[in-house]
């Protein structure tokens, strides 16, 4: 877990002044109509750090919780296509950096807890599990932002 830790912790100081830099008008831009543009996947991004960071909490005291979300709902209902660039960049920082808090106070026997992600059908998984899928998540969506950041690809 503590390399899952670190290495968050690392992508949370090298992309926050990366996401300030980008210009408003290319933030903003959607690369077609039905795509999110990078202020939306960065909402995206906001709306997973939400809900994993209840998994890693309700995963430590509930019998496999079921925490489910529609990321497309969500981006809609949090309206980030509206939102203040600076507003949605603290948000994803601070949310991110509780999740550290949270993973780092975390009793490593809990790491093997387990929750439910999946919409209608089970998906379990343990906590370490979702930590580090989390952050290949996270990469994902950051090469969409800022492309060529992360030498990975995520399914």
């Amino acid at each position: 877990m503590k390399n899952i830790i670190n290495e968050l912790s690392q992508i949370i100081k090298e992309f926050s002044p990366k996401l300030d830099n980008i210009p408003d008008d290319v933030f903003t831009a959607k690369p077609k109509p039905e795509k999110w543009s990078k202020k939306e996947v960065l909402g995206h991004l906001i709306d997973s750090a939400l809900n994993n960071h209840r998994r890693f909490i309700c995963g430590q005291y509930e019998p496999i919780p079921n925490i489910i979300y529609d990321q497309n709902f969500w981006v809609k209902a949090n309206n980030y296509k509206s939102s203040r660039k600076e507003d949605e960049i603290v948000l994803w920082r601070l949310l991110n950096n509780q999740i550290c808090e949270v993973l780092q106070n975390m009793p490593d026997q809990n790491t093997n807890l387990l929750c439910n992600t999946g919409n209608g059908e089970v998906q379990v998984h343990s906590i370490a599990w979702l930590a580090e899928d989390y952050v290949k998540h996270l990469k994902h969506h950051l090469n969409q932002i800022l492309p060529g950041s992360f030498p990975i690809t995520y399914p």
